[in-house]
């Protein structure tokens, strides 16, 4: 029974897959770097958003701190990437040993998500023992204490000033890997007994604290998994735009990737890369219209600021007429023998 249920649910990750490589193809095929720096940001997108997702969307528990594991990952980046001369002038407190360390960008995604998701232990150990809007608050007060000690930390992270010199990778293929491998990890712990579990304790907490679910652990499992995948996204992040401040992971961040998953339904891992896709889309279509679309010997062009009420117009009517999401708690799947309507996916079913 369970390798059938693994078996039918597995269409999720390579459906969703498929879809991202199509993204990178059309960036490929455009051959533009405005374009190709685009679907990167997207990808990385992807990566937050799923990040969440394993979290917010397996407990029910909505976290607006999820962004500090992404500025542990990014500065990551920046203490195992830059040269050692350039760290020496901008960051001199960093000890001889990581003054002296240069890594792959990839590598330095590795080890940003090993540092943010022993973080998200330490921080969790804590957190996960409280329920409800006291999570909630408690999740914040985490990202505004990460933002001010990074703000503050004037010899280990610049302060507030830009920490340069992260080494630019322009290409959309390591960021398509990346968010794939997001999306293969989410599914992974959706379908193991961890997800399954604090799925459970999400919608039944007193009937699977009485069948013998540690409820606390359980969260503290998906806090853990969320973060590492958060911390390889912020990583990622700084080598595609070179620089970093503290306020890169902050506030804007948060709320526009928690806006794409409640878009798209924290209850669907679907529904985290489709509200990245749709909402990423639509912010682009907007940018292109108020930069001028040119139609014959006029230019087009919408006022600016368009895009910010049309992007809060879009994202009010989808939660007026769809309260769970575009997707809800269905899945991509593929249709069931016998059956032309479309199935149903295993994770959250």
């Amino acid at each position: 029974m369970a390798r059938s249920v693994i078996r039918r649910s597995i269409a999720t990750p390579v459906l969703l897959s498929l879809l991202l490589v199509a993204f990178a193809l059309v960036a490929w095929a455009a051959g533009s770097k405005p374009f190709n720096q685009t679907i990167i940001d997207i990808f990385l997108k992807v990566i937050f958003v799923v990040g969440l997702w394993v979290f917010i969307g397996n407990s029910g528990v909505i976290s607006f701190g999820h962004t500090a594991f992404a500025c542990l990952g990014g500065y990551v980046a920046a203490w195992t990437t830059i040269k050692p001369m350039l760290k020496a002038t901008s960051m001199p407190g960093l000890p001889d040993w990581l003054m002296q360390t240069e890594i792959p960008y990839w590598a330095a995604a590795a080890v940003g998500a090993g540092w943010a998701a022993l973080w998200a232990l330490i921080f969790g150990a804590v957190l996960m023992r409280l329920s409800g809007i006291a999570a909630s608050i408690a999740t914040f007060a985490m990202l505004a204490m990460v933002n001010s000690i990074y703000s503050n930390w004037e010899s280990v992270t610049a302060a507030t000033s830009s920490v340069v010199g992260i080494p630019i990778v322009r290409s959309v293929w390591p960021y398509l890997i990346a968010a794939i491998l997001a999306v293969v990890i989410a599914w992974a712990y959706g379908i193991s007994r961890y997800g399954l579990a604090l799925r459970a304790a999400r919608d039944e907490p007193t009937a699977a604290a009485a069948s013998g679910v540690d409820i606390p652990r359980m969260r503290l499992i998906a806090f853990v998994v969320s973060g590492a995948i958060m911390g390889m996204g912020g990583a990622l992040y700084a080598n595609s735009i070179g620089i970093v401040t503290p306020d890169t992971f902050y506030l804007g961040l948060t709320f526009i990737t928690l806006s794409m998953l409640v878009v798209g339904g924290m209850g669907s891992l679907s529904g985290a890369v489709l509200g990245v896709l749709i909402l990423s889309t639509l912010i682009q279509v907007l940018r292109w219209l108020e930069a001028g679309v040119k139609i014959g010997t006029s230019t087009f062009a919408l006022p600016g600021g368009v895009q910010e009420i049309a992007l809060g117009a879009v994202m009010i009517l989808i939660l007026m007429f769809r309260p769970a999401g575009i997707m809800g708690n269905r899945e991509l799947t593929l249709p069931r023998a016998g059956s032309d309507k479309p199935g149903r996916a295993g994770p959250n079913t």
